[in-house]
C-alpha cells in the first residue's frame, strides 16, 4: 500500500468499498458518489459484469425500464449517452455492453474499480470477531488476491458487499446437498443456463439431456434445448421437478405484468402438453453414476422413487446460495434459513412471497451488528430466488444515504415491482417463486 497502516488511520477520507462491479455494485459507486462519498469497487473479474458475461445469450424477462439505476443513467446521460428503449428486452450481454460497461468507464468511476481484485476476506483492523470495546472506530480491512497472485490489504471506512451468489450454485441433489457422485461426474453437469445454441452447442446437439430445476432459468435452458432439438435430430428433453403436481409452476401466464416472464411459463407448459418434453415429477436425485465402464457412457440418475437412466447431459437450474465465507470474521445477524438479514427475511421468503409482493426495504432493514457493513443485491437475498434489478437499486440508494448520514432518506424507500401473476398470501410450492431468474 501506499500510505502505512497508521497514516490511513488518521486519514479521514477512506473510502467505501463496494464489493463486485456488477448492476447493484456499479449502481451503489454511483449513488455514493452523487452523496459525496468515495466509492472503491473490488472486482474479482477482468470485467465489470463479470458474471453475467458468462449469460451472456440469455434475454432478461425485465425490459431496459427496470433494468438500470437512476443515479447510474444520470451520471451516464451526464456523458451523452442515451437509454435504449425502454420497453426493449436486453441479453446479459446487451446488460453488460450497452450499460455497465459505458458507465464503468465514465470518468467519475473509472478511477474508483479495480479489476482482477478478489476480496478474500473482510475484516477489522486489529480486531478479530471476540473483540468489542472500540471495534466501531476501527477501519475495515480487505485481504485482496489480485490475478496476478500478489496479495495486498486495503482499508475502508464502509464495507457494501454486492457480490452475488453466481459462484455458488445450489447442487443437484435433494436436500441441499451435493448427490453421491456429483463431484466426481461434475465435467458432465453444467449449473445455470448453458449457451445450447451457441458456444456450448455440440456438448448437446443429439444428446439426451436431462434439466434440474422449476424456476425461470429451468425454463430458458429448456427452450433453447427444445430449439436445439428442432435442429439437431436425436436430442431429447427430460426435465426433472421436486413438486409431485404442477399447479402454479408455470407462472402468471397473461396475468403476469411482465411479459416475457409470463410468455416462458406459457411456453414450456405447451411444449410438455404436447409432449415435446418429458416432464418427471416428484423427483429428488440421490445419486448419479456411470452405466457403463467406457468414457462418455450415459448416466443413471437414482431418485428416492426412481430412476433415471441413458442421461448423456445434465443441467443443474436450481438457483444459488450466499457464500458467506469472506464474511465469518465480522459479526453479521442472518436469517438461519433464508441467510439473508435476518430484518429481511420476512419480506422475501420464498415461502410466502414472490418478487412481485416484496415490500420496500432498504439500509434499516440490511444493516448488521458490524456498524458499516450492508450486504445487497442478490446476496443479500440469501437463498430466496425472488431479486429483481429494481430492488437492488433500492437497496443501494438507501444505503448510500445513510452511509452519508442522511437516515431520514435512508427509511424512505419505494419500490413499485411488476406483479408476477402468481402472488399469494399461502405458501408458494417449490419453484413458484423462483421467477427473476436473470432478472
Amino acid at each position: 500500500m501506499s500510505q502505512s497502516r497508521k497514516e490511513i488511520q488518521k486519514n479521514n477520507g477512506l473510502p467505501v468499498a463496494v464489493i463486485g462491479a456488477g448492476p447493484v455494485g456499479l449502481a451503489a459507486a454511483a449513488h455514493l458518489l452523487a452523496r459525496g462519498e468515495t466509492p472503491l469497487v473490488l472486482e474479482a473479474g477482468q470485467e465489470v459484469g463479470a458474471n453475467i458475461r458468462q449469460w451472456a445469450h440469455v434475454r432478461l424477462f425485465t425490459p431496459w425500464r427496470y433494468a438500470v439505476d437512476g443515479a447510474s443513467t444520470a451520471l451516464l446521460a451526464a456523458h451523452g449517452w442515451q437509454v435504449p428503449d425502454p420497453e426493449e428486452y436486453p441479453t446479459g450481454g446487451d446488460l453488460v455492453d450497452r450499460y455497465l460497461a459505458p458507465l464503468a468507464a465514465t470518468p467519475e468511476l473509472s478511477s474508483q474499480i479495480r479489476l482482477g481484485a478478489r476480496v478474500e476476506s473482510v475484516g477489522r483492523l486489529g480486531f478479530d470477531k471476540m473483540k468489542t470495546t472500540d471495534r466501531e472506530k476501527a477501519p475495515f480491512v480487505l485481504q485482496i488476491r489480485w490475478a496476478d497472485g500478489r496479495e495486498e490489504e486495503v482499508l475502508a471506512r464502509a464495507v457494501i458487499d454486492a457480490s452475488g451468489t453466481w459462484s455458488k450454485p445450489n447442487p443437484l441433489g435433494a436436500g441441499g446437498l451435493p448427490a453421491l457422485g456429483e463431484k466426481a461426474l461434475r465435467e458432465r453437469i453444467v449449473y445455470g443456463i448453458p449457451d445450447a445454441l451457441g458456444a456450448q452447442r455440440g456438448r448437446y446437439a443429439g444428446r439426451t439431456v436431462l434439466v434440474v430445476g422449476s424456476g425461470h432459468s429451468a425454463f430458458n435452458a429448456i427452450l433453447d434445448l427444445v430449439t436445439l432439438a428442432e435442429e439437431a435430430p436425436g436430442t431429447a428433453i427430460v426435465w426433472a421437478i421436486r413438486r409431485a403436481s404442477v399447479g402454479q409452476l408455470f407462472g402468471g401466464g397473461e396475468s403476469d405484468q411482465l411479459a416475457a416472464r409470463g410468455l416462458l411459463g406459457t411456453r414450456v407448459r405447451k411444449l410438455v402438453e404436447a409432449g415435446t418434453i418429458r416432464l418427471v415429477t416428484s423427483f429428488r436425485t440421490l445419486r448419479i453414476f456411470p452405466e457403463g465402464a467406457a468414457e462418455g457412457s450415459t448416466l443413471t440418475v437414482e431418485g428416492e422413487s426412481r430412476t433415471l437412466t441413458g442421461i448423456d447431459e445434465i443441467v443443474v437450474a436450481t438457483g444459488a446460495r450466499p457464500d458467506l465465507s469472506i464474511l465469518s470474521e465480522l459479526r453479521l445477524d442472518l436469517d438461519p434459513a433464508v441467510e439473508s438479514p435476518r430484518a429481511l427475511a420476512p419480506l422475501i421468503d420464498p415461502n410466502l412471497h414472490s418478487c412481485g409482493t416484496v415490500r420496500p426495504h432498504g439500509a434499516e432493514e440490511l444493516k448488521q451488528p458490524e456498524e458499516g457493513l450492508f450486504i445487497v443485491g442478490m446476496k443479500s437475498y440469501g437463498r430466496a430466488p425472488t431479486f429483481l434489478l429494481l430492488t437492488g437499486y433500492e437497496q443501494v440508494r438507501s444505503v448510500a444515504a445513510a452511509l452519508a448520514g442522511d437516515w431520514a432518506s435512508a427509511r424512505e424507500v419505494h419500490l413499485e415491482l411488476p406483479g408476477t401473476g402468481v402472488c399469494s398470501l399461502s405458501p408458494l410450492l417449490e419453484g413458484a417463486s423462483a421467477c427473476c431468474g436473470a432478472g
